[in-house]
């Protein structure tokens, strides 16, 4: 098993630095599609040690730097400690530990939920430069390649996906998580905080919501998903507007990732799913 002392680290937290040679255990936590994740347990703290040891290659450093951003902005983050390489030349993410998913909703949640992703859209990542690519720490991608890899690959998805573009009208102009779930969102003594920045970037807070809100809709039930999307609107002054064909974006990116088998899916998944789908003036039950 890895150990600290053995990680080429660019840059380090001296807290770390100080107590990596005391004695610790590494437990295993739930893996991600991307990266092996573990607890470092040392006898005061607990910090939480990612690998992305599979086929993903994301920029860590430009995600420890967009953390460390964060957390002094107050937006309830993992606090970055650390950012290198290991043996095999895998990247590796030193962050704290801030609890475990969450698993239990209600209207409190569901309101605290949708003022972070309000606070996160708008953080003012604009003060960087982001003209230079080399210092920026927030990065513009190609909306449809990014959310919609292999899409070309799907005639019927590729149709759809390219003509929802033109209606939406995509503004990469704020921050977005990028994949704002439950997963990503862990809790300790009562208090939140969110995880996996890999795909942070510039995009539209409208994809953002609407990715969030699907999720909870189809893994949660419809009335978690109505609830938190009016909390969202409330936060939000009404501004996420094109709510259904963002919906279908968000529908499309998820009946893609199932064919590839990437999301979790059973008979009440796909019965909610089908749901969606049938109202969406722009989607159809053939997809699935």
């Amino acid at each position: 098993m890895i150990q600290l002392a053995s990680i080429h680290w660019v840059q380090l937290d001296e807290k770390i630095r100080q107590v990596m040679n005391q004695t610790y255990r590494l437990v295993p936590l739930k893996p991600g599609l991307e990266a092996d994740v573990m607890r470092v347990e040392f006898s005061h703290q607990s910090y939480v040690l990612k690998i992305w040891n599979k086929e993903s290659r994301p920029d860590i450093g430009r995600q420890y730097t967009l953390l460390s951003a964060l957390t002094q902005s107050g937006i309830r983050v993992s606090r970055p400690y650390g950012w290198g390489m290991d043996q095999h030349q895998n990247q590796v993410l030193l962050t704290s530990y801030d609890g475990v998913p969450v698993t239990r909703l209600d209207r409190d949640i569901l309101s605290q939920m949708a003022q972070t992703l309000h606070e996160i859209h708008q953080y003012p990542v604009n003060v960087t430069d982001h003209r230079d690519v080399g210092k920026a720490y927030v990065l513009r991608t190609d909306f449809v390649d990014y959310f919609f890899p292999q899409a070309a690959e799907h005639e019927d998805i590729h149709h759809i996906v390219h003509d929802l573009m033109k209606r939406a009208q995509i503004r990469q102009e704020q921050l977005i998580h990028g994949d704002y779930n439950l997963g990503n969102i862990v809790g300790m003594h009562g208090q939140y905080t969110i995880i996996d920045w890999t795909n942070g970037q510039y995009g539209d807070p409208r994809y953002d919501a609407a990715w969030s809100v699907f999720l909870i809709s189809i893994y949660n039930g419809e009335e978690f998903g109505n609830a938190y999307q009016a909390e969202l609107q409330a936060v939000s002054n009404n501004t996420l507007d094109e709510e259904p064909a963002f919906e279908a974006l968000a529908c499309l990116r998820w009946v893609l990732l199932s064919r590839g088998g990437g999301v979790p899916r059973d008979a009440q998944v796909m019965r909610r799913v089908r749901n969606i789908a049938k109202h969406n003036p722009y989607l159809h039950a053939n997809l699935l």
